[in-house]
């Protein structure tokens, strides 16, 4: 992938990390909830930042100190 293409990944991901924040408060927000659904998108939201770290970490050049 090119630094363009990265970039836009991750715009990609970041909002589908924000958007899996707004999606648990809601859930979250409604009683009773569902625990299962929850923890279902808490696991896609750790996911998500994984794989942005790792667009980061490519687009950001090593620093040898």
């Amino acid at each position: 992938m090119d630094e363009d293409e990265l970039k836009r990944k991750l715009l990609d991901l970041t909002q589908e990390h924000r958007d899996l924040d707004t999606a648990i408060d809601a859930l979250t927000n409604l009683l009773p909830f569902d625990q299962i659904q929850v923890q279902r998108l808490k696991k896609r939201k750790l996911q998500l930042k994984d794989m942005i770290a790792k667009i980061n970490s490519q687009l950001l050049p090593d620093i040898i100190a």
